[in-house]
């Protein structure tokens, strides 16, 4: 998984979730803030450790999963 520096997976660290450079700041989280109605601007200030760049990088992740092709089965 090329192309996500700032997006790490370790065992030791939330339960090895999809984190935002080894920090204890989940995707999903900032995922949820953004999807709650948070703004950027919001985020970085209750998160000082963040960057706008991780923020981004949660974005392109979250697209980056959501890239599946659906192959249906015949019905009949």
């Amino acid at each position: 998984m090329s192309g996500f520096e700032r997006i790490t997976h370790e065992s030791g660290v939330m339960g090895g979730r999809a984190c935002i450079r080894g920090m204890r700041i989940t995707v999903k989280l900032v995922l949820g803030l953004m999807a709650a109605g948070m703004s950027h601007e919001e985020i970085l200030r209750e998160y000082p450790a963040l960057e706008p760049g991780d923020l981004s990088s949660c974005l392109d992740y979250a697209a980056w999963l959501a890239d599946e092709e659906v192959h249906p089965f015949p019905l009949d």
